[in-house]
This record gives structure tokens, sequence and C-alpha cells, in this order.
């Protein structure tokens, strides 16, 4: 496998997704909104009393707050809590709109051909799309928490309440399952993309993955589940193996020879 072609792959896709507006748009705003409201949270949580506002909250979620920590303290951790998920949301959402442009924007404008006559194995080809799509996805993200915690120091005086927001459970989520959601992403965007003819239909299908995600979201939000360091590496050895997966699937159905011809 030789680096140099997959270097070309990446630079070719990164000069169409940085000339889309769209796109540059969502690797741009979406994390700086993901990032504006846990801190919109932070902010307006901040002005609450010592009242017991415990009560409000379901039962499990107080285990997120330290003994000694105020209410109006646990109350805070409680609501920026439900916010941290959207840093997993973003390099989710982000490659979809890269990665299902990946192929089917291709055909549309007839650089597929070309591309493909080129002395480029399919697993360099792949592994470049993959790179070109999954790295602005984290490395968005990773800026945007980093942003997060320097708002976060600010408005926070509290150290208990500043160390319950970055417990490490949300490092790990963040450095560690992040970047697994964003190869998931990106090869199930790219075995759609690779499969239809509309870019449209591309992106639709391939927001399906976000689902799972936005299930746990809603889960936690309702008290359903309480999201902790077990279940977050739990989440991450099911991605790695997942996502090995999801790597040879997109590797043998993305079939070089017929993919052209499957175009109409």
């Amino acid at each position: 496998m030789k680096m140099e072609k997959i270097k070309t792959v990446i630079r070719k896709e990164w000069a169409e997704v940085f000339k889309n507006r769209l796109v540059l748009s969502t690797i741009i705003f979406l994390p700086l909104l993901f990032t504006a409201l846990p801190l919109i949270m932070l902010s307006v949580t901040g002005e609450a009393g010592s009242s017991d506002l415990t009560s409000e909250m379901p039962s499990q979620f107080t285990q997120l707050c330290p003994a000694g920590m105020s209410s109006g303290e646990c109350f805070q951790v409680f609501m920026v809590g439900q916010m941290m998920l959207l840093f997993m949301i973003s390099p989710l959402i982000i490659p979809v709109n890269i990665a299902a442009y990946s192929i089917v924007g291709e055909k549309t404008t007839r650089s597929l051909e070309p591309l493909l006559a080129t002395p480029i194995t399919t697993a360099e080809l792949l592994l470049g799309k993959n790179l070109a799509a999954a790295v602005p996805a984290v490395g968005a993200t990773w800026i945007a928490f980093l942003i997060y915690v320097v708002g976060a120091s600010i408005l926070v005086s509290s150290p208990e309440v500043m160390s319950a927001l970055l417990d490490p459970m949300w490092w790990l989520a963040i450095l560690l399952v992040g970047p697994l959601l964003a190869i998931l992403s990106v090869n199930f965007s790219i075995m759609v993309s690779s499969r239809v003819n509309d870019p449209r239909v591309a992106e639709q299908l391939s927001a399906v993955v976000i689902l799972p995600l936005l299930a746990l979201f809603f889960a936690q939000l309702f008290g359903i589940i309480l999201i902790n360091r077990q279940i977050v590496l739990a989440i991450a050895a099911g991605l790695f193996v997942i996502d090995i997966g999801m790597v040879y699937m997109a590797i043998r159905l993305f079939q070089r020879e017929t993919i052209l011809t499957r175009w109409k």
C-alpha cells in the first residue's frame, strides 16, 4: 500500500469538499453549535440556588455528583451531561455529507472513471476516502470540545463541578469513541454511495447511521439509562469490531469493474 497514492486521494477529496459550501458550513458550524449548547446550559444553570434541585432529576443521575456537592451544582452537572453526547453525534453527522458525495458525486461529475483507471487498489482508494472524510470530522469535534473545556473553565467557579464536567469518561468518549463513530459513518456512507445514483438519496440513506446514537441520547435525556465509563468502554469495544466489519464490507461492495456500468 503506497501512502503517496492515498495522499493524492485525500488532496483530491479535500479540493472538492472545501469548494462545497454546504459541506464546509457543516464542518464549521455544527461543532460550534454543539459547543455553544452546553456552554449556554452552564451559563443558565450557573445561577441555580442552593434549594433542593435534586428532586427534579431522575434518582440515578445523582450518581454524577460527588459527595459534598450542593444540589445547585449537581443540577449543573446533570443538565450539561445531557448535552455531552452531542460531541459524539458530531463525528457521525459530518462524515455523512463528505462520504455520501464521495462516490456518487464523482459519478455525477464523471471524475470517477479516470480515477478508477489509475493503478490504485480498492483498499488504497477507500482508505484515502476514509481519511478525507474522517479527519475533518474528528478534528472539528476535538477543537470544539477544547473550546468547550476553555469556556467551561471560565464559566464554572467550583472545582468540584469542573472536575465532574471533565470526567475521564468524556475524554474517553470524545478522543476514542468519536473517531470510531467517524469510521463507522464514513464506511456506511461509502457503501450507500457506491450503490445509488443520486447524491441526495445517498445523504438521506447514510443519515440512518445516526439513529442509534440519537436513541442513546434520548434514553439518557429521559433517565432510562445513565452513561458511565463501563458503557463508554463497551461502546468503544463494540464499535471497534463493527468498524472492522464495515471496512471489509465497504471494500467487498465497491466493485470497481462494475460500478461505472451501474451509472445511468
